[in-house]
């Protein structure tokens, strides 16, 4: 069906336009690519958005622009009227569009290892030697201490223990401190093979590419579970070391019908694997919660993370990472009170478990509960699905962040009228103009501090929201297909178009991650100048009501329809008693007093959109300019 807009026109399957009325019903469809290489498919099958699969599509089989004379450098497709440059657009509810897409399995062209190699100890016979001498610093571009500034980042140097995922394509230096979920393979060295200083540098680089998620370096893992909403399980399964691929992991989902039978058929060949399936009881609801539970011979750890099980979300996005330290076992006999931490994480983890009202997390209750998570410094923020009344209605979405701004962040001076920066990889149905929920009850709960302030309206605020452009994509490490994790329809776009006045580009220049477009989600409260922030919150939250609740019944009951999870940073959990952070440069906390400066991956202050830029429309094609790799996109 030909429809014309301020995108100019386009083509819209009857698929896409009865989407949201069988986002719940449509059966996923199934297809892989045969990899003889290794004997099994190359293109893992799970369930995602519609964005997603015509991704993927576009990745087996690319169009290149016709045009030879199109410059890299031309503007987006953008066909825009005059009387519609003021217009603005919306994403629709969740990570993955739950209202407005199918849930699919979808085909998939990932570049991963073609074949499992068992991981060898750094020390061990080399089996090429003169790979070994060739081995140089340069190739690596790290030397032995900043390998080993990485580790002490990772193993207590950042205060914050928050991370961004690393990236392939950027400079080396912008993947210091960054954590990807598995670590590569360094070759190795026996004793009296080389000089002391070159082995040196070649247990510095294993180190500094092993501090991984799941690496040994961590502890002797016994078992984990893995909450997530997208999940490649045999890509999940080789991102754990070979020692550990056969201890017991659960897998926490919210997959029906033919989607959960995809998944189950997934694990069918890996007898340690089990499932959790989370309860969806109000329609478009999605389990959102991406956090992994590691128990160690040494203790536990808790992530809590933004990125999908899937090979692409951890390759050239922007996404982040809180890692939690090794949480020591408790004596024997301690009483249930032990080991909680000031900000009371622990008893909020256990009571977000609780919410699943599941036998299979009983397990990893009675664990949490066994283990000391006092040295914890961030609150935990979630979200679970339902419809809470009375002191309930405070316990998950914005009402919680609310509670938490009023108890723990303290008030500052001309508070008042410090902004609000959102930033997120989709957005959900916010009504016909901003007082429907965006600047009315949302914003109350973001501008709420220990302080009742009486001096000012809350609309005037500023909000600052921070969403890829069409240009950001198409300039992006990935191209046009990055598009597929910013599942925004042209069926909700339309519905919204005041929101336009609060986007803002993505740019990352200080990070190095300007072209690794964003999965990530995050929400802070900075000074007028941006130098100062109030609190910082990364999470799987996108700005939707769906994820955050909303009010109903004349503000007496919240209704939250998804599963969402993120970690809080008040200043004052980190002794930092002027209430604020200072705003840090780059990937990493400064050096010095690092506790005072909290490192945000994005450049500030937000630029505002041009009259000529639009927000990314997954459904509609772009062919006036190609992308970084010479392609277009029509997505159909």
């Amino acid at each position: 069906m030909l429809q014309e807009g301020a995108h100019g026109k386009w083509t819209v399957s009857s698929s896409d336009e009865s989407a949201e009325e069988n986002s719940d019903s449509e059966k996923p469809c199934t297809s892989s690519l045969s990899d003889p290489a290794c004997g099994r498919t190359s293109g893992p099958q799970y369930p995602c958005s519609e964005a997603r699969k015509a991704a993927h599509k576009r990745k087996a089989s690319p169009l290149k622009l016709t045009d030879k004379s199109l410059s890299t450098d031309a503007p987006p497709a953008v066909k825009q009227r005059p009387s519609q440059e003021g217009s603005g657009w919306c994403l629709s509810s969740s990570d993955e569009e739950p209202e407005d897409q199918k849930k699919h399995i979808h085909k998939e062209t990932v570049k991963e290892e073609k074949c499992d190699v068992p991981e060898e100890h750094p020390l061990s016979l080399c089996k090429d030697d003169k790979l070994l001498e060739n081995l140089k610093e340069e190739e690596y571009n790290v030397t032995p201490s900043e390998a080993q500034d990485t580790w002490d980042l990772v193993t207590g140097g950042n205060p914050f223990r928050f991370f961004l995922t690393k990236v392939s394509g950027i400079e080396q230096n912008y993947n210091s401190g960054a954590l990807h979920i598995k670590g590569e393979q360094v070759a190795s060295t026996r004793r009296g093979l080389l000089g002391e200083s070159k082995r040196m540098l070649i247990f510095g680089l294993w180190v500094f590419l092993n501090a991984y998620i799941l690496s040994p370096l961590f502890g002797t893992l016994i078992s984990s579970a893995q909450f997530n909403y997208c999940i490649d399980v045999g890509w999940l399964v080789r991102q754990y070391p070979q020692e550990f691929r056969k201890k017991p992991l659960l897998i926490v989902h919210g997959e029906k019908r033919e989607s959960k039978a995809e998944l189950i058929a997934q694990a069918r060949p890996y007898e340690n694997i089990s499932f959790c399936q989370a309860k969806l009881d109000i329609a478009f609801g999605t389990h959102h919660t991406k956090m992994m539970l590691l128990l160690y011979e040494e203790g536990l750890r808790v992530v809590i993370h933004t990125s999908n099980l899937i090979a692409e979300d951890w390759h050239q996005k922007t996404q982040g990472i809180w890692l939690s330290p090794l949480y020591p076992r408790l004596p024997k006999g301690a009483s249930s009170s032990a080991g909680e931490s000031a900000t009371n994480f622990k008893s909020d983890l256990i009571s977000y478990l609780a919410a699943y009202n599941s036998p299979a997390l009983k397990e990893w209750i009675d664990l949490i509960q066994e283990h000391d998570l006092s040295e914890t410094r961030v609150y935990l923020l979630g979200s679970t699905p339902g419809r809470y009344q009375g002191s309930d209605k405070e316990k998950w979405g914005h009402l919680r962040l609310r509670k938490l701004l009023k108890e723990h962040a303290l008030s500052i001076p001309a508070h008042e009228s410090w902004p609000l920066v959102g930033q997120f990889s989709s957005i959900g149905s916010m009504g016909a103009d901003g007082s429907k929920w965006l600047c009315s009850e949302f914003q109350e709960s973001l501008v709420a501090a220990s302080s009742s302030v009486t001096t000012f309206r809350k609309c005037d605020v500023p909000i600052h929201l921070v969403y890829p452009t069409v240009n950001n994509v198409r300039q992006s490490l990935e191209g046009y297909p990055a598009g597929g994790s910013l599942p925004y329809s042209i069926q909700t776009a339309q519905k919204q178009l005041w929101l336009h006045s609060y986007f803002h580009k993505w740019s990352a220049e200080v990070t190095g991650r300007t072209h690794a477009i964003p999965h990530i989600k995050t929400y802070m409260r900075l000074s007028p100048d941006f130098q100062k922030i109030a609190w910082f919150l990364v999470t799987s939250a996108n700005l939707s009501k769906a994820a955050w609740g909303a009010l109903e019944k004349n503000g007496s009951q919240m209704m939250i329809r998804s599963y969402e999870l993120g970690v809080l940073f008040l200043p004052s959990a980190f002794g930092l008693d002027k209430g604020y952070f200072h705003v840090g440069r780059g990937n990493l906390p400064e050096r010095k007093d690092s506790a005072t400066y909290f490192p945000v991956p994005y450049d500030l202050p937000p630029e505002q959109y041009g009259c000529k830029d639009q927000p990314w429309i997954w459904n509609i094609p772009y062919t006036d300019a190609p992308d970084t790799h010479g392609n277009m996109w029509v997505p159909s």
